[in-house]
């Protein structure tokens, strides 16, 4: 089944964020601080080891500038508030806490959504059927989304819908039109990879509160970045 490693991963994070809900909210809140925080640390490991990944800094500097700028124009970012607004109160019929609601809903949509493993894994899912890489991806979500829950709260779960909307379609899109699955040395994996793992960083420093930044404006980056790297392909004057 082309999209059974994205099923495999939504389940672990609704069972992740079921627990961190019925579990995590009732740890002291020191012990919830000290999970975020291992967390925010854990993710701005994997952003910076994914960022250095570039094999040139100025793709992924004009990556995230175009991108950005897209983003800031179509707003994606106050879109993505909104919704989680809309969410909040249609769903709990509670506007009182629609901006934790929001907060929990964008910051696991990007967490879960924005990496490697989310790309390779999916296309190799809707190649070959292989969930390898969805499979460690799960796990790690599950966690993570546990995390997420007992802190922030039940706007982690929703993120489930955007694993299996963004997975899912990548998955697709990777059967109906890819004739193999591309290796980690892939140029335009590999800038990708870098601009995703630069937004991860983004996040890690917003979950340790350091820095508070409108990153998914910065999503339209990773089509930027192969977009980029097809035209330095094609430059005729090199």
């Amino acid at each position: 089944m082309i999209i059974s490693g994205t099923l495999l991963n939504v389940f672990t994070v609704l069972l992740g964020g079921t627990l961190g809900l019925l579990v995590g909210g009732r740890l002291p809140e020191r012990f919830q601080a000290i999970v975020m925080g291992g967390v925010g640390l854990s993710v701005l490991v994997i952003g910076m080891q994914n960022a250095l990944t570039t094999r040139n800094i100025l793709i992924m500097l004009g990556a995230v500038l175009i991108g950005g700028l897209i983003g800031e124009a179509l707003r994606i970012s106050d879109g993505l508030d909104y919704l989680g607004a809309y969410l909040q109160k249609r769903l709990a019929g509670d506007t009182k806490g629609a901006s934790t609601f929001s907060e929990a809903f964008v910051t696991s949509s990007l967490v879960f959504c924005v990496g490697p493993l989310t790309i390779l894994g999916s296309i190799q899912n809707g190649i070959s059927g292989d969930i390898t890489l969805l499979a460690i991806k799960s796990v790690l979500d599950g966690f993570t989304a546990f995390a997420f829950a007992s802190a922030l709260g039940w706007g982690v779960l929703v993120s489930s819908v955007t694993i299996l909307v963004y997975q899912g379609a990548l998955s697709v899109i990777a059967a109906l039109i890819a004739s193999g699955v591309p290796s980690r040395d892939n140029a335009y994996i590999v800038e990708m990879t870098a601009v995703g793992g630069l937004i991860v960083l983004g996040v890690g420093l917003r979950l340790l509160n350091i820095k508070e930044l409108k990153l998914a404006n910065y999503l339209p980056a990773l089509a930027v970045a192969p977009l980029i790297v097809w035209v330095i392909s094609v430059w005729p004057w090199k």
